[in-house]
């Protein structure tokens, strides 16, 4: 991968964290603007849902925040684009739809297949 592909998928990856965090400081601002407060059973259950469900989303984004920063270590690293399985180079289409990719789009279908096998066992 060329220094200008790198930049720009450096470049990809910070805007993305930088959404990440600024969602996760409205989510924390919001909480904490408006505390649960309804007085009917109902309507506080169904706040209280939309809460739950925004959390899961919040933690889901916190466990790609290390995805996306372990990403960014493997451009300063010279890793970045290649994968982890084979060595072999990431597709940039890959990489354009899931910068945060490790292995090429075969090795994770192997990867996906090798693991459904195991569950069902």
């Amino acid at each position: 991968m060329n220094p200008r592909q790198l930049a720009y998928f450096r470049r990809k990856l910070l805007l993305w964290k930088a959404e990440i965090l600024a969602e996760a400081r409205a989510t924390m601002r919001q909480l904490r603007a408006e505390p649960l407060q309804e007085p009917d059973a109902t309507d506080r259950a169904a706040s209280e849902t939309d809460w739950a469900i925004e959390l899961r989303a919040r933690d889901r984004q916190r466990k790609l925040l290390a995805k996306i920063d372990a990403a960014l270590e493997r451009i300063e690293t010279g890793e970045y684009g290649y994968c982890e399985i084979s060595g072999e180079p990431i597709s940039l289409a890959r990489l354009e739809a899931r910068p945060i990719a490790t292995m090429t789009l075969e090795a994770q279908e192997r990867h996906e297949r090798e693991e459904k096998v195991s569950r069902d066992d």
